[in-house]
């Protein structure tokens, strides 16, 4: 095992999937809506942007919620923060472990300790976690909504190292699969980090992570 003590991970596309498509498709279902692929493309013009402001910390994440539902609340008469709770009920009924994630987690348990840091909400994590069967192994669970601050903002990792003993920042990896939120964020703290590049991105302009890897079996042979 490489020397690090502390690996603290992202949650949506590092550790599970994030399908927001399907989630909504299973959300309007019960509102007897049939939400069609070009809905989801006018519905990520709007969510996109959104998700940069609140990371850059222009709205809150409740003005986030609110905003991206706006337009779905007038059509159907229902409260914004109704939907956005039944969306996030649709994904945790939805959510799946990535490919390799149960088995990175059984070989790290006991060898180091791990957490979670997440710009995600309250509602999804809890339930996430429960239903994956993670959820007493992620300590500190720390979630951007409850903090107040997003990632990349150095604040919401000093909050996360607050339960970690005072642990030297070059023994700390995040891992994430945004350069932006979590390889910048994990820089601007100060600590070493490792960039999930699933797809084969290339590497924004300016963010050096100290690590790449394809895959979570990947990671877990870097950190053997």
């Amino acid at each position: 095992m490489m020397h690090y003590q502390w690996i603290l991970f992202d949650a949506d596309e590092t550790l599970f999937h994030f399908d927001a498509c399907q989630g909504l498709k299973l959300m309007f279902s019960w509102y007897g809506v049939n939400f069609s692929d070009a809905d989801y493309q006018h519905y990520q013009t709007v969510n996109k942007p959104l998700w940069v402001d609140y990371q850059n910390g222009q709205i809150t994440a409740t003005e986030l919620q609110n905003t991206r539902f706006q337009s779905w609340s007038d059509k159907l008469n229902v409260p914004t923060q109704t939907l956005n709770s039944e969306f996030l009920r649709a994904m945790g009924e939805t959510c799946a472990c990535l490919p390799g994630a149960k088995a990175l987690v059984k070989a790290l348990t006991g060898k180091v300790k791990m957490g979670i840091i997440t710009n995600g909400f309250t509602e999804l994590q809890t339930v996430r976690l429960e239903k994956t069967g993670f959820k007493d192994t992620f300590f500190p669970l720390v979630i951007s909504e409850q903090v107040g601050v997003a990632k990349p903002h150095p604040a919401i990792f000093e909050h996360a190292f607050g339960f970690m003993n005072d642990t030297p920042k070059d023994r700390i990896l995040m891992v994430g699969d945004n350069p932006h939120s979590d390889i910048q964020g994990g820089i601007n703290a100060g600590i070493h980090t490792c960039w999930l590049n699933v797809n084969g991105a290339p590497l924004p302009e300016g963010i050096e992570p100290h690590y790449q890897v394809g895959s979570l079996e990947e990671l877990l042979g870097l950190l053997e």
